[in-house]
């Protein structure tokens, strides 16, 4: 649902902006995604790093100095240690961001976002005795204004984190794993942004159509169970063989529990446990190509690393026709009755490749990489019936840069034929010359800059071609809204 907001004040804006740049020169992160972070790695995901430096890495001694270790905070007198020895481990992150719309949108203006995020988890075997489990709990705390909502209007959302201002529960989970690690089984409040559809190279990127994409985010009630909403489930995976993976999770239909509002207002906390609202189903199969093995003495693959992942989700409740009623009528004709028609469920097909394709050597830590995903859903009951993004990302690109990425990315999504149709009946109707949307694209260029392992900065550019598909400029009858190019800074701590 889209929020039409009063202008930012001027003090406001400065104020956040001198918070963005008082946390660079304080002295944050690993990759923050375009969507926030898993707690765990996503399943078949490939490393592309050396299985050789791994070992050895993993082997080494952590890091204890101010600027060498993994956290600000480092081991905090020792309770870190305290609670490892008893299977717990907490997480502590905080992202800021500034990005401001240079030119067309509705209006040219910035906005700050942040985001912190806070879990723990528990090693059950080292808890209390249970080996191979995992408790899960994690939480949000949101602040800031949403850039897109109130200049943009785009259906990709400049920045992964823009949400409302809010604190809330995100995930709550137990995970067994059995059968040696081939399988396991994860219960509770879950986000599947979190493991399907996930493309590793794709994480690089801010606009939120590189992480949870345009598509479900768009079709599905409340955007799906994707940041920042989850649904209580149930997610099945299973591991046969080093290169293979399949997944199948049952969820809750709908996170906020209702579609009669903003569904980050109904569920304003995270706390709506909610099973009445029909079922979410979605199921993946990976093949990791070049996958090191498990056993690390087993001899390591020659070949350049890769994932590829196929997908489908299946959505129970019913789907609003976005163009006739019950009656037949368009609901653009006065003559409608003004109820739309439904459809049985709503379903969609995805597919995820990501791939290095050059590296100059097995030790190095430079490489190139590529990812491209697409996926479709049927026209007749869905704002957006395919989309597609795709890019490629240059790691350690310069001398002494080792954790540097910079990369540029396109995301295209188009608007399904019976929204077009809509458009198209509401100019013959009622509103002649009404604009028929078609497709809105996104270009992104950005750059992470890895100033030590617990402080990352992102410098980034966006722009936005036929923004929300050509929608009408809601300041200038007969226009479309024009064509948007954002800038930003991000900086992201790890404590």
């Amino acid at each position: 649902m889209k929020n039409y907001l009063e202008p930012v004040p001027r003090k406001r804006r400065v104020n956040a902006l001198a918070t963005v740049l008082l946390s660079l020169a304080a002295t944050p992160a690993f990759a923050q995604a375009s969507a926030p972070a898993a707690t765990e790695p996503a399943a078949g995901a490939s490393d592309a790093a050396a299985p050789a430096q791994q070992a050895a890495d993993a082997a080494a001694p952590a890091p204890t100095g101010f600027w060498e270790r993994s956290n600000l905070l480092g081991n905090m007198g020792g309770l870190r240690d305290t609670l490892g020895d008893h299977g717990i481990t907490l997480s502590l992150q905080e992202t800021s961001e500034y990005l401001y719309n240079t030119s067309g949108g509705t209006n040219r203006g910035g906005a700050y976002q942040g985001l912190t995020q806070f879990g723990f988890n528990v090693d059950t075997g080292k808890a209390v005795g249970l080996p191979g489990g995992t408790f899960n709990v994690s939480a949000l705390q949101i602040h800031g204004t949403n850039l897109t909502q109130r200049y943009l209007q785009t259906l990709q959302t400049a920045t992964g984190i823009e949400a409302n201002s809010t604190t809330r529960l995100w995930e709550l989970w137990y995970q067994q794993s059995l059968l040696d690690g081939k399988v396991d089984v994860k219960v509770g409040q879950q986000s599947v942004d979190q493991e399907f559809m996930v493309s590793q190279n794709a994480a690089t990127f801010m606009n939120a159509t590189f992480g949870w994409p345009v598509l479900p985010s768009t079709d599905l009630p409340a955007g799906g169970p994707a940041y920042p909403l989850s649904s209580l489930g149930v997610r099945l995976r299973v591991k046969p063989s080093d290169a293979w993976t399949a997944m199948v999770g049952v969820f809750d239909g709908n996170p906020a529990g209702r579609s009669d509002g903003d569904a980050q207002v109904l569920n304003a906390h995270g706390t709506n446990f909610n099973l009445r609202s029909g079922t979410f189903v979605i199921g993946e199969v990976q093949y990791a190509l070049n996958a090191p093995p498990a056993d690390p003495k087993a001899p390591q693959p020659a070949g350049l690393p890769g994932t590829y992942k196929l997908g489908v989700w299946y959505q129970s409740q019913h789907a609003n026709d976005p163009r006739y009623g019950t009656d037949g009528l368009s609901l653009a004709n006065p003559d409608s009755n003004g109820i739309a028609a439904t459809h049985r469920g709503n379903y969609g097909f995805y597919a995820v490749a990501d791939q290095m394709v050059w590296r100059p050597s097995a030790d190095s830590p430079r490489s190139v990489g590529v990812f491209a995903r697409v996926m479709g859903a049927p026209g007749d009951r869905n704002i957006v019936d395919f989309a597609a993004n795709a890019g490629v990302t240059l790691k350690a690109p310069f001398k002494g840069r080792d954790n540097d990425v910079a990369g540029i990315a396109v995301g295209y999504a188009k608007i399904g034929s019976h929204a077009r149709g809509l458009d198209g009946d509401t100019g013959v109707y009622t509103t002649p010359g009404y604009p028929v949307r078609r497709a809105e694209t996104v270009v992104e260029a950005t750059y992470q800059y890895q100033v030590t392992p617990w402080w990352q900065m992102q410098a980034d550019l966006q722009h936005f071609f036929r923004p929300g598909g050509g929608i009408p400029n809601p300041n200038a009858a007969g226009a479309r809204i024009g064509d948007e190019t954002v800038v930003g800074v991000r900086t992201t701590i790890t404590f």
